[in-house]
């Protein structure tokens, strides 16, 4: 089943800590998975913002909430104990614990319904809090899911542009592209685009390393329609001519299903890179984008304030 919403795991949290020992997170963690059998892909899952899973997240977050409404306490880093309020609540057999729950705890109130210190920001905190409320989403998932929208919306302008370019300047894009992945020495010796005239199947070609030991012939193609298997069978071609063995070939709309499965099949390596994996590179390479704004997300430190 899915990652279980962070209000899911209050409860089951909770009595995992009913014994009124020390646990660690660790441990909490093992006992939510057992809770909601989830799988090893559960447990991998990331964040839409990566670098944490999700089952770590929400279990973070479930800690926080439990803590500021008084039902647990922190001993020490990453080990914790229930609290008599939260032995109470036990003893209460709630079916479950949420938000709205853990409300009626003064605590939590003020922590979780604090004001911001403008007008704007509050307006902002307080769609965040209502989308948190309605889809148990963490702070952390939320700023993943918006920044994923925004990428969503470039991908779709990047798309729109390349697709209006002239196709020899299409071409230096993607051989620009090439480059910036680390393909090729300097940026003068990196890359040459074949003439229009005269390409042979062959738009560019482009050094696999600095010191130009292997090469890599690209293909790029500005099309609406897929690419189907005839048109990689006469890149394929064009490969064979110039001895080749590698090559990449790139379209900004997509490929047939027959067109990558002779690709998987035949023995020269020849990448197929569609219309939105394109994007991705581009936005993920900074080539014809640029950052509007860098915002710094920060954590507490919490191996500052131990002892040494």
């Amino acid at each position: 089943m899915p990652v279980p919403s962070f209000q899911e795991m209050m409860l089951p949290f909770l009595q995992a800590m009913s014994d009124g020992q020390e646990h660690s997170g660790r441990e909490v963690t093992q006992t939510i998975i057992k809770a909601f059998n989830l799988s090893d892909e559960d447990v991998n899952d990331l964040v839409p913002s990566g670098g944490q899973t999700r089952l770590n997240n929400r279990v973070g977050w479930c800690r926080t909430h439990l803590k500021n409404a008084g039902l647990i306490t922190y001993v020490r880093q990453g080990v914790f104990r229930i609290t008599e309020r939260g032995q109470q609540v036990l003893a209460s057999n709630p079916e479950s614990i949420d938000l709205k729950f853990l409300d009626q705890f003064e605590e939590h109130r003020q922590w979780f319904h604090r004001k911001p210190a403008t007008a704007t920001a509050a307006g902002a905190a307080a769609t965040k809090l209502e989308e948190s409320e309605a889809s148990a989403a963490t702070p952390d998932e939320i700023i993943g899911n918006a920044k994923k929208d925004l990428d969503d919306s470039l991908r779709a302008d990047l798309l729109d542009q390349l697709h209006q370019v002239d196709p020899f300047r299409f071409e230096q894009i993607v051989l620009d592209l090439l480059f910036a992945m680390g393909y090729g020495g300097s940026r003068e010796e990196a890359a040459k685009v074949t003439k229009k005239s005269n390409d042979e199947g062959i738009d560019g070609v482009i050094n696999e390393d600095r010191l130009g030991l292997d090469v890599i012939y690209v293909q790029a193609k500005r099309w609406q329609g897929v690419v189907g298997r005839k048109e990689i069978q006469s890149f394929v071609g064009a490969l064979a001519g110039k001895q080749a063995n590698k090559g990449v070939f790139i379209t900004t709309s997509g490929f047939t299903s027959n067109a990558t499965d002779f690709a998987r099949h035949i023995s020269q390596k020849v990448v197929l890179i569609d219309g939105p994996r394109l994007a991705d590179l581009m936005i993920e390479h900074n080539i014809g984008v640029s950052t509007v704004r860098t915002i710094a997300i920060k954590r507490l430190d919490s191996d500052y304030f131990e002892e040494s």
